[in-house]
């Protein structure tokens, strides 16, 4: 049985769990306040960061759910994951609107990547 593996693990939540050649992170937010292209670029080094340490990186992600708190800022966001996503590896993406744990949030995002 393949072991399960778990990353910056605090009382609520692990920020990472690795299990069977697959990496999951939790939802990644950016400073609170900034907006929402400057939040989007600290969650993607976030997530840059988190795939490191369990021993791969973006080339390697299956899917991404990315929430927005206004959907009206999707072009925003889009312009900073495009310029991040190496070409040829862009994942399965879904991307809604939501209510996000606080106000200060414009934007959330779940990766899921696979080990080399």
């Amino acid at each position: 049985m393949p072991q399960i593996t778990r990353l910056e693990t605090g009382p609520r939540m692990s920020q990472a769990v690795i299990h069977g050649g697959t990496v999951y992170l939790a939802g990644q937010v950016g400073a609170p306040g900034a907006g929402v292209a400057e939040q989007t670029k600290a969650v993607l080094a976030e997530i840059d960061r988190l795939l490191a340490a369990a021993g791969t990186d973006r080339t390697r992600i299956l899917s991404a759910q990315i929430w927005l708190a206004d959907i009206s800022t999707f072009a925003e966001m889009n312009a900073v994951w495009d310029a991040w996503v190496p070409p040829g590896h862009a994942p399965a993406r879904a991307t809604g609107e939501a209510r996000l744990a606080s106000p200060d949030y414009k934007v959330e995002i779940i990766v899921t990547a696979a080990l080399p």
